[in-house]
């Protein structure tokens, strides 16, 4: 159990990694643009596969969101790498909860619903 907590912390910590890469001005678009996605993902509530089916549900969040992470890291240089993960040791960052990116993101997909539903509904 201990390993799984100190896995998951890692993860957390490699996703903040991702958001201080694409501060960095050397960290080329495209892999700007995956992390964005990745870390949008990441924090959203809405997953690829629902929570509630046994099983496949979690299969997100063990599996495709840490592979995501790791391909996307090792796109990024591993001088900027190394610097953007110092700064995320230095921060309190990983122990702050970030409500602002919650909200941001819980918004945008009450918007794409909204946008959805009014589309279909006006039919």
């Amino acid at each position: 159990m201990l390993k799984i907590k100190k896995r998951a912390k890692h993860i957390k910590q490699e996703v903040f990694v991702l958001v201080e890469a694409n501060k960095h001005p050397k960290v080329p678009l495209y892999v700007k643009l995956l992390s964005i996605l990745i870390i949008a993902y990441t924090f959203s509530p809405i997953d690829l596969i629902p929570d509630f089916i046994p099983v496949l549900g979690y299969l997100d969040e063990i599996i495709l969101v840490p592979l995501a992470i790791s391909l996307v890291l090792k796109l990024i240089p591993d001088d900027v790498l190394e610097e953007c993960r110092e700064i995320v040791r230095r921060s309190e960052k990983v122990k702050k909860k970030n409500w602002t990116a919650g909200i941001i993101i819980i918004l945008i997909w009450i918007a794409v619903l909204y946008w959805i539903t009014s589309f279909f509904l006006n039919k």
